[in-house]
């Protein structure tokens, strides 16, 4: 079977324009609405930060805003609210942001701010510590939380010592032990124009755009240094029975796989067989698992998207007792999938969900720079968009046969909950 892509599915295609300086920039011009949004990306994630400095690019985000050139912290966000409009930073495994909002009025103002923002931060002391007690209390809390304790267990089981194994907020220790010395340093690291994608939708033209990323980008000039290169770290996958004996009364069951990057040929299909087994309440692991057996609270799959190699996940939150069944539970759902295929209402269901869910995440002018301009920064250009949906309408139910025989046969199994239930699981 195979879906085509309406037109309705498609959003429009930016146009690209590389500045002398290296600088990026994505444009649609979507005259709907008296709104522009930008999102400005880096290759400066938490994938770029050594074990030692693990939250480094996190610590960053959090004090970037909080003071440039001879603006403080307040200055800074009087300017955002005097205008109605909003600024923030985030960060991700492969890259950092800057997002902003406002009305088309206002907008060229704004881009000036961030150019301040990004290229003459001060990282204040006094707000590098605040920053730092804000993040070091955020872990405490993580500690509660059994989800985030299991998965933690479990990304650093597959991980091994790449950066992905490790929260973007870093370690207590890691945090204690970074300096304000180390924030500058990141920043002339990987704060540059060749580095930078500027990623812009929203009432303006091109041409507008393009001035105005110009008016404030064009002067900044490439360091003599040349960019980082990431090396690529192997993981050596040996599946194991991760044990996290916590008192509490919902226990997790993990099994993690690991899987491809996003520019793997499969891709697509995982995408897919994660909308099939953990996407929504129509999914298989939530019907058969929560709905016919009342063994979850919760139930669900992902699948994130990585430039190195990712994980793929299914996961029950459930009563200590039913520990061990739970895990046979979701080990039988995914090893039914290696012997018996999707049937057609299945896996067409799956790619209407798929499609569909996609299509919803570009409405705004928000969503769509930040697609456009995520796709560029992991190195798959404009034209991906299409060729994602394309990729999922010709799915077939062999190829996820295939795939999930290739990739998720020998978990990895992270179990959190009363010592004695957890030990006495079998691997």
């Amino acid at each position: 079977m195979n879906l085509s892509v309406t037109p309705s599915q498609q959003s429009c295609q930016p146009h690209r324009t590389v500045l002398d300086n290296g600088i990026t920039i994505l444009v649609v011009e979507n005259p709907a609405s008296d709104i522009i949004a930008a999102r400005i990306f880096l290759q400066a994630g938490s994938r770029h930060n050594s074990w030692s400095q693990a939250g480094l690019a996190n610590l960053v985000a959090s004090v970037l805003t909080k003071g440039a050139d001879n603006l403080s912290s307040m200055e800074i966000a009087e300017w955002v609210e005097s205008v109605g409009a909003s600024l923030g930073t985030d960060v991700a495994a492969d890259y950092f942001l800057l997002s902003l909002k406002t009305v088309s009025a206002d907008f060229a103002q704004m881009l000036g701010l961030a150019g301040k923002l990004l290229r003459s931060p001060t990282f204040p002391e006094a707000e590098v510590e605040l920053e730092r007690r804000l993040t070091l209390q955020a872990l405490r809390s993580q500690q509660e939380q059994p989800f985030t304790v299991a998965l933690k267990a479990l990304r650093e089981g597959i991980y091994q010592q790449h950066p992905y194994g490790i929260s973007t907020m870093g370690t207590p220790d890691s945090i204690c032990h970074l300096t304000c010395e180390d924030l500058q340093a990141f920043h002339q690291t990987y704060f540059r124009p060749d580095n930078l994608i500027i990623s812009i939708s929203g009432r303006l033209s091109i041409a507008e755009a393009i001035a105005l990323v110009r008016q404030v980008f064009d002067d900044w000039e490439i360091p003599a240094m040349p960019l980082p290169k990431n090396q690529t770290i192997a993981i050596n996958s040996q599946p194991h029975l991760i044990i996290t004996p916590q008192e509490t009364q919902q226990s997790i069951v993990m099994l993690g796989y690991p899987a491809p990057s996003i520019r793997s040929q499969d891709y697509g299909t995982l995408k897919l067989l994660n909308t099939y087994l953990g996407n929504g309440l129509s999914s298989r692991l939530f019907v058969e698992l929560r709905e016919k057996r009342g063994l979850a609270y919760d139930v669900s799959a992902f699948y994130p998207t990585r430039t190195e190699t990712s994980h793929f996940v299914v996961y029950m939150g459930t009563a200590p007792g039913n520990v061990e069944i739970a895990r046979l539970g979701l080990q039988q759902e995914v090893e039914r999938l290696c012997t018996t295929q999707l049937t057609p209402q299945e896996l067409q269901a799956s790619q209407h969900k798929l499609l569909g869910q996609y299509a919803l995440g570009k409405q705004t002018n928000s969503q769509i720079a930040h697609l456009f301009g995520w796709y560029e920064t992991l190195g798959l250009g404009v034209e991906f968009e299409a060729r994602f949906q394309a990729e999922i309408s010709s799915v077939t139910a062999q190829n996820i046969w295939e795939v999930t025989n290739q990739y998720l046969t020998d978990p990895y199994t992270s179990l959190l909950g009363p010592e004695e239930v957890v030990r006495s699981a079998t691997s």
